[in-house]
């Protein structure tokens, strides 16, 4: 495989591989398609950043990983209690 198969030729970007559950990756795409990312790669570069960026905001990405591992149990919360608990309009 060339670099630019790898990296797009840029050698500051590294590859990294991410295992999640199939129901969180619909709603990432989902998610990424809603918020007008051109890709999941981006959403996610994004959310990374936002989170060492922000680390106040911790506690969301924490609770969205219970959250999954709970939605992988059968149980589950609605997007407005979501949205309540954080404070969030988006639609």
């Amino acid at each position: 495989m060339s670099e630019a198969e790898t990296n797009n030729g840029d050698p500051e970007i590294e590859r990294i591989n991410l295992r999640i559950s199939q129901s969180f990756r619909e709603v990432v795409d989902e998610t990424w398609r809603e918020r007008g990312f051109n890709s999941r790669s981006e959403f996610i570069r994004y959310a990374l950043r936002e989170s060492v960026n922000h680390p106040e905001g911790a506690g969301f990405w924490k609770d969205l990983a219970i959250s999954e591992a709970q939605f992988d149990d059968g149980e589950s919360r609605s997007s407005e209690e979501i949205k309540a608990a954080y404070g969030s309009d988006d639609e």
